[in-house]
C-alpha cells in the first residue's frame, strides 16, 4: 500500500501527541532520558512502517507502546559487554526542598536498575502505565502466565532489595550497578 499526504499527517500528529508518553515509559525501562528519546525514536520509526494496517485496527498507541518496549528489550541485549555504564547526575536548581522525594525516587530507580530487562519492563508497564496483565503480554509478546510470573519475581525481589537497605544504601549500591 502506497503512503499518501493525508496517512503521513495523521502519523505525525499521532507521533507529536504519543512521544512524551512514550519517552515517559522508555525512560522508567532505561534511567536515560537521552537513551529513552532513542527508544521511541525507534518504536516510532517501526509504527511508521505499520502504519497504514494499525489506523484500520486503531491500535496506534498499543502497538507505539510495544515497539518501544522492544527497542528497548533489544537494546538491552545488544550492549557490548565492553561497555561501562556511567550515572551521570543532572543539576537543576529547584526552590523546593525536595530531597526526600528525590531519594525515594533514586532509590526506586535504582532497584529498577537491578531487575533483568523482562522483570523491569513487566513492572513499568503494569504499574507504571497502569496496563492488564493481557495488555502487558500483547506489549511484550508473550504469554500472560509470563507476565505474572515476571512481576511476581520482580516484586519480590524489589521488596527484598528495600527491606535489605535503607533507602540511601540503594542509592548509592545502585550507583555502581546502573545499567544505564
Amino acid at each position: 500500500m502506497g503512503r499518501d499526504a493525508a496517512s503521513d499527517a495523521a502519523f505525525t500528529d499521532f507521533a507529536a501527541s504519543s512521544r512524551a508518553r512514550l519517552r515517559s515509559t522508555a525512560y522508567l525501562l532505561c534511567g536515560d532520558w537521552e537513551r529513552a528519546s532513542d527508544h521511541v525514536q525507534e518504536g516510532l520509526l517501526r509504527v511508521y512502517v505499520a502504519w497504514p494496517r494499525l489506523v484500520r485496527q486503531g491500535r496506534e498507541l498499543a502497538y507505539a507502546r510495544k515497539a518501544v518496549v522492544s527497542a528497548f528489550l533489544d537494546a538491552s541485549r545488544k550492549r557490548s559487554s565492553t561497555e561501562r555504564p556511567t550515572y551521570q547526575p543532572h543539576d537543576r536548581a529547584s526552590g523546593e526542598d525536595v530531597a526526600s522525594a528525590v531519594a525515594d525516587r533514586a532509590a526506586l530507580m535504582s532497584a529498577l536498575a537491578n531487575l533483568p530487562g523482562r522483570q523491569r519492563a513487566c513492572v513499568v508497564l503494569r504499574y507504571f502505565e497502569e496496563l492488564d496483565v493481557r495488555e502487558t503480554a500483547a506489549a511484550l509478546g508473550c504469554s500472560e502466565g509470563t507476565v505474572k510470573s515476571q512481576t511476581s519475581r520482580a516484586l519480590a525481589s524489589l521488596r527484598a532489595m528495600f527491606d535489605e537497605a535503607s533507602r540511601d544504601e540503594l542509592v548509592v549500591v545502585g550507583e555502581r550497578n546502573l545499567p544505564w
